[in-house]
């Protein structure tokens, strides 16, 4: 029998709070420590929040809606960031689905826009995202800047 895939925002000081901090910071990506260390600093504020995809009880990937990425010279706001889905998890369009939670969140804290920084090529077009330009990250790292209207 396949297993629900659900999406939930996760709260501090929740269980899953607690499990999404334990995931991103073994996870294989390297940005995965950062946000684990964001969350347990409690450095969310206001509407900001992470999602967490879980099928069954296992925890499958995440992302973030925040005021700000990588780019804090820019005005842009809000942003989808750390999207991540882990490898056993991949091809089941949970990317897809996290980004749907997070635009619907951003929708109905009254934002006509939404942003994204990546350095991939061809992923989020997808899903709708147009690119923007291309600049600097707060590392000097290249980025793409890519926006969707919802």
């Amino acid at each position: 029998m396949k297993k629900a895939v659900l999406i939930e925002r996760a709260e501090p000081e929740s269980e899953l709070w607690d499990r999404l901090i334990a995931y991103a910071e073994n996870c294989s990506w390297s940005a995965g420590p950062y946000l684990a260390k964001m969350m347990r600093n409690n450095q969310f504020t206001d509407w900001e929040c992470v999602f967490a995809a879980r099928i069954g009880d296992e925890i499958a990937g995440y992302c973030t809606l925040t005021k700000k990425d990588c780019m804090p010279h820019l005005s842009y706001t809000p942003y989808i960031g750390f999207m991540f889905v882990g490898e056993p998890f991949r091809g089941r369009r949970l990317s897809q689905r996290l980004i749907q939670n997070a635009l619907d969140d951003a929708k109905a804290l009254g934002f006509s826009t939404v942003y994204l920084t990546s350095e991939e090529r061809g992923l989020y077009e997808k899903y709708g995202f147009v690119k923007m330009k291309d600049a600097k990250d707060c590392w000097g790292n290249d980025e793409q800047i890519f926006s969707i209207s919802i």
